[in-house]
């Protein structure tokens, strides 16, 4: 029976010593998750105000909500008379042995953040980076997703695409495609941009403005080589690539206008 009051007595003085601060711990812990989600939310309406992506959007959000939920777990681990030195210190190194065996991959992470805050491509675009040319199909948290011309998946890490130089076809809007003509010495200079020329006019994908142009670019060792430049939409590239060398060969070959090619000359020397 004094056993039983000894015990009944030492809970009493424990509830006396460490209630109000398990209370204050626990209010403490609910005020502080709705506070957390207030602040989500509001931060989640200005990402959608500013157009952020969703996937960025979603890493944010949680980023944020993790970053202030281990602080309010600090806060009531405090509260209740727990040293939280020992406890942050253990984080702070596990933290730090994570990121140095994931030292690759975060760097990606970054640099993927970083794509998608700055924007510097979009999905649909034709971009050239890394020494690859092709439209972008995905942009993810740690690779961003290329289809190239030939139709293949390049897959880059973000942490290069970050870092390196990328060449956006498509944010101004049109494209101007070079190819290079050559004609023999003999061939009239105006007459073979004339029909150059008409060429590029007769091709609806070929835009008026900026105007084509055909100029002489080279003097070269058996031909004069004309620049012929059209402009057109990113989209239609390579048909107007294509197609302008196709119809100039044709266009010329009509016109009597020699497309000259190596020639090999064989002297032979009687004994």
């Amino acid at each position: 029976m004094e056993k039983a009051e000894e015990w009944f007595n030492y809970g009493i003085e424990l509830a006396k010593e460490f209630g109000p601060k398990l209370l204050t711990a626990i209010l403490i812990y609910i005020v502080g998750s709705w506070i957390i989600k207030r602040i989500v939310g509001v931060a989640r309406k200005m990402m959608v105000k500013s157009n952020y992506d969703e996937s960025l959007q979603k890493f944010l959000l949680n980023l944020i909500s993790w970053v202030f939920k281990i602080f309010l777990i600090l806060v009531v681990i405090s509260q209740l008379g727990i040293n939280v030195t020992t406890f942050a210190a253990v984080i702070a190194a596990a933290g730090l042995a994570v990121g140095l065996a994931l030292q690759g991959s975060l760097s990606n992470f970054a640099g993927g953040v970083l794509i998608m805050i700055f924007k510097p491509y979009r999905i649909g675009e034709l971009i050239k980076a890394q020494g690859e040319l092709g439209v972008v199909k995905e942009i993810e948290i740690f690779t961003t997703k290329l289809i190239t011309p030939g139709n293949k998946l390049a897959i880059i890490p973000n942490g290069a695409m970050a870092n390196g130089n990328i060449i956006n076809y498509t944010s101004e809007g049109l494209m101007r495609v070079d190819t290079t003509i050559g004609v023999g010495y003999s061939e009239d200079i105006k007459k073979t941009k004339e029909v150059l020329m008409g060429v590029l006019t007769a091709n609806p994908l070929v835009l008026e403005d900026p105007a084509p142009s055909v100029n002489v670019s080279e003097l070269a060792d058996s031909s004069v080589n004309f620049a012929v430049r059209p402009f057109c939409k990113p989209e239609h590239y390579w048909d107007v690539y294509f197609g302008t060398l196709e119809n100039c060969k044709l266009a010329l070959d009509k016109a009597g206008i020699e497309i000259p090619y190596p020639h090999q000359v064989e002297i032979r020397k009687n004994a």
